[in-house]
C-alpha cells in the first residue's frame, strides 16, 4: 500500500465518520421538530434557523456538565459501558456501502469503509455486544431501578435479536452471499424489465421483521421497555450524568441511523438507482444521494413511530417477540431455502419467483393482521386481552359491608387485650340510590 492508497483509506474513514456524526445531530434536530408538528407544538426554533443549532447548545451544556459519580459503583465498569454503546454503534456502520465507487489519480475509492467477507454477520455481532453497554451500565450502578431496566433491555435485545438473525438469514439464503458490497450487486437488476429488483418484493415478510425487529433493537417507542419512565425512574442510565449520559443518549439516535442504513443496504439496493445516463464520479456521487434519501425514509418512519404509538407492555413486548415474529420467521426460512434449492437444480426461476412473491404477500398479510383485529370483550373477561374477569356488583343491591370499631377507640378489658368485636357498617350507596 503506497501512501495514495493510505491517504484514500483515511478520507473514506473520516467522511464516513462525519457523514454519521452529522446525521445523529441532524436527527435529533429533526426528530423534536417533527413530534412537536405531530403535538400542535413549536419545538426548537429559537437558537439558528429552524433551531438547528439547540443541538450544539444541548450538547455543551450535556459534556460540561458536572460529572455525578454515585458511591457504591464499579467505577471500570461504570465508566466503560456508555463508550462500549457509542463506539459499538460506530462499528455497525464500518460495513454499509452507502454510495458509489470514486475515481481518484487512477486509484478507486469505494463508499464504504470495510467489505469483509462475513459482511453483515458483523453488524449482528456488533449489535450483540451493544446489550452489554445497557447490561453493564444498569449492573455497575449499584442501585435496583437501573439494575432492573438493564435486565429487561437484555431480555428485549436477546429476544427480538433471534427474528432479526433469521430475517437476515432469509435474505443471505436468497442472494447467495454474506458480504454487503454483494448483496447490493444482486439487487441491481429489475423484475419484468421495470420494477427494481430490491429484496424487499421477494422477501416482504423478511422486510416487516426485520423492521419491527430494529426497533426493538433501538429500543425506540413502543418498544422502549428499557427506559419506562414510570415504572423504573430512568431506566439504566438513571444513575448517569454529564457526559456518560449524553454517549447512551447518543448510541440511541446513531443506532437509529446504523438500523436504517441496514435496511436500505438488505432490501431497497442500498446506493443503487436509475443512473440517468451518468457515468464515473457523477454516478457514485447519484448514489450516494439515492442512499441519503432512502435512509431519510425509513428515519421518519422511525419518528413517526415515536409520535403516534403507546408503549406496549412488557409481557406484549415478549409475546410479540416469541409467540408471533419467531415462528414466523422460522417458516419463512425454510420457504427461501426450498425456493433457492429448486432454483439451483434448474426449475423455472421465474415460476419460483412468482411463488416465493404471493407466498411473501400471503405472510406479510398474516403478520399485519393481528395489528388489525378488533378485541371485543367476551363473557366474563375484559376488553383487553387478558382474560381477567369483570368486576361485579354484589347481590341484593346494596353495598359493600365492612367491619370498623365499634367506637373511635377500640375498648380494653381488665386484663389489658383488646377486644376484637366489631360492627359491620354499610359501604357505598344501595343501588337503588344510584
Amino acid at each position: 500500500m503506497d501512501w495514495i492508497e493510505f491517504l484514500l483509506v483515511v478520507v473514506r474513514v473520516l467522511l464516513a465518520f462525519v457523514i454519521w456524526l452529522l446525521s445523529t445531530a441532524l436527527l435529533i434536530w429533526g426528530e423534536r421538530r417533527l413530534v412537536a408538528k405531530m403535538q400542535v407544538r413549536h419545538g426548537p426554533n429559537r437558537l439558528g434557523p429552524f433551531g438547528v443549532f439547540q443541538v450544539l447548545a444541548d450538547g455543551a451544556k450535556l459534556f460540561f456538565k458536572e460529572d455525578i459519580t454515585p458511591r457504591g459503583v464499579d467505577r471500570a465498569v461504570y465508566f466503560a459501558a456508555p463508550i462500549v454503546s457509542a463506539v459499538v454503534a460506530f462499528l455497525t456502520f464500518a460495513v454499509i456501502p452507502f454510495g458509489g465507487t470514486f475515481t481518484f489519480a487512477g486509484r478507486e475509492m469505494p463508499l464504504q469503509v470495510w467489505d469483509p467477507e462475513i459482511g453483515l454477520l458483523w453488524f449482528l455481532a456488533m449489535s450483540s455486544i451493544g446489550v452489554y453497554g445497557i447490561a453493564l451500565g444498569g449492573w455497575a450502578s449499584g442501585s435496583k431501578y437501573p439494575l432492573l431496566g438493564g435486565i429487561r433491555s437484555s431480555a428485549q435485545l436477546i429476544s427480538y435479536e433471534l427474528s432479526m438473525g433469521l430475517s437476515m438469514a432469509a435474505v443471505f439464503i436468497w442472494n447467495g452471499t454474506l458480504q454487503a458490497s454483494e448483496i447490493v450487486a444482486a439487487q441491481s437488476g429489475t423484475f419484468w424489465g421495470a420494477v427494481p429488483a430490491w429484496n424487499i418484493l421477494p422477501m416482504s415478510p423478511a422486510f416487516v421483521l426485520f423492521h419491527i425487529a430494529v426497533v426493538a433493537e433501538a429500543q425506540r417507542p413502543p418498544f422502549d421497555l428499557a427506559e419506562a419512565e414510570g415504572e423504573l425512574v430512568g431506566g439504566f442510565n438513571t444513575e448517569y450524568s454529564g457526559a456518560k449520559f449524553a454517549m447512551f443518549f447518543l448510541a440511541e439516535f446513531m443506532a437509529v441511523i446504523t438500523m436504517s442504513a441496514i435496511i436500505v443496504t438488505l432490501f431497497l439496493g442500498g446506493p443503487s438507482g436509475y443512473s440517468f445516463g451518468l457515468e464515473g464520479n457523477w454516478l457514485a456521487l447519484l448514489q450516494f444521494v439515492y442512499f441519503v434519501l432512502k435512509v431519510l425514509g425509513f428515519v421518519f418512519i422511525f419518528v413517526w413511530l415515536r409520535g403516534s404509538l403507546p408503549r406496549l407492555t412488557y409481557t406484549r413486548l415478549m409475546d410479540l417477540g416469541w409467540k408471533v415474529m419467531l415462528p414466523i420467521a422460522l417458516v419463512w426460512v425454510l420457504l427461501t431455502g426450498f425456493v433457492v434449492t429448486f432454483q439451483q437444480v434448474g426449475t423455472n426461476q421465474s415460476f419460483f419467483t412468482v411463488v416465493a412473491v404471493v407466498a411473501a404477500a400471503t405472510l406479510t398479510l398474516m403478520i399485519l393482521a393481528p395489528f388489525f383485529r378488533s378485541r371485543e370483550p367476551a363473557g366474563d373477561e375484559g376488553g383487553g386481552g387478558g382474560g381477567t374477569p369483570v368486576a361485579r356488583p354484589p347481590a341484593g343491591g346494596g353495598g359493600g359491608r365492612a367491619l370498623v370499631p365499634a367506637t373511635e377507640t377500640s375498648p380494653v378489658d381488665v386484663d389489658g387485650g383488646r377486644t376484637t368485636e366489631r360492627e359491620p357498617e354499610t359501604v357505598g350507596a344501595p343501588r337503588s340510590e344510584l
